[in-house]
């Protein structure tokens, strides 16, 4: 038999008695950390205060986890503007019985928009510079944190594959199956290395992060087509919607696929480094 279906039942976190910390959680924290890092180095190499970082990071995890959650209730989750409308908002259940349960339904696309306009208000007060300037660098952290995000989604068995019907995949326990899925999350996790990678070689090995857009219509490009064919192998989000001939993550990628294209192909814009 040349594959063997792993069984999966992982430890959602760390039981501290009082509280758990949920590794899904730790793997945003880790996401942010490396982004910082990596945006000091794009800084540190371009001549850009180190200072102006801190509230580059601000700006970063609120317009991702405020975009993803809205996103999320847009797209997935609508019911819970009427019936539980101040979970949308806080990381509690109301409906039901009162039960802190973080924020358990954060979307990607979503992410990406609130990603745009955090960098937009960052770029008009505190980098005075083009928005493209900072989203062509903004996208390489997004691309690995991107990794560390699926592998989330992966311990917490959430964002599951379709059935493999064969001895190949993961059987995910602790949804109460015994047959193995495709695990989506690690395809997703491997292709977002690989894009990273790509962006990575880009900027430092190239002069393409001198033509403004670029990088950043690269990233749209790699990352969203990723999505879009993976979804394939997913399982619907939204159970009515199973029926869809492309699903509501394949309909959202398209957009930003088509928007990255314009980017890379577009007449050409240079960007000049300044001295802040």
């Amino acid at each position: 038999m040349l594959f063997s279906a792993i069984v999966w039942d992982p430890s959602k976190g760390i039981d501290l008695g009082f509280f758990m910390i949920r590794y899904y959680s730790l793997m945003y924290l880790v996401a942010f950390v490396l982004g910082w890092y990596i945006m000091k180095k794009f800084y540190k190499n371009e001549n850009i205060a180190e200072e102006k970082l801190d509230p580059l990071f601000i700006y970063a995890v609120l317009g991702t986890l405020i975009g993803a959650r809205l996103g999320h209730v847009l797209f997935y989750q609508t019911e819970l503007l009427w019936e539980d409308p101040l979970s949308v908002i806080l990381p509690f259940q109301f409906s039901t019985k009162f039960e802190f349960t973080g924020f358990r339904g954060l979307a990607s696309h979503g992410a990406a928009i609130g990603i745009i306009i955090a960098m937009y208000l960052y770029s008009k007060k505190h980098l005075k510079k083009n928005t493209l300037f900072i989203l062509d660098r903004i996208v390489i952290p997004v691309a690995i944190g991107g990794v560390f995000i699926r592998l989330g989604n992966f311990i917490n068995s959430e964002i599951i594959g379709k059935p493999t019907h064969s001895d190949y995949g993961v059987i995910f326990t602790q949804l109460g199956e015994t047959f193995p899925r495709h695990p989506a999350q690690l395809y997703e996790a491997g292709c977002y290395i690989i894009v990273f990678i790509i962006l990575w070689f880009t900027y430092w090995k190239t002069d393409k992060k001198d033509k403004t857009g670029f990088l950043f219509g690269l990233f749209l490009v790699l990352l969203w087509s990723v999505r879009f064919f993976i979804e394939f192998v997913k399982e619907a989000q939204v159970e009515n919607r199973a029926a869809w001939s492309l699903n509501t993550g394949q309909w959202l990628s398209i957009p930003f696929i088509l928007l990255g294209l314009y980017f890379i192909f577009r007449p050409n814009h240079r960007t000049t480094a300044s001295k802040n």
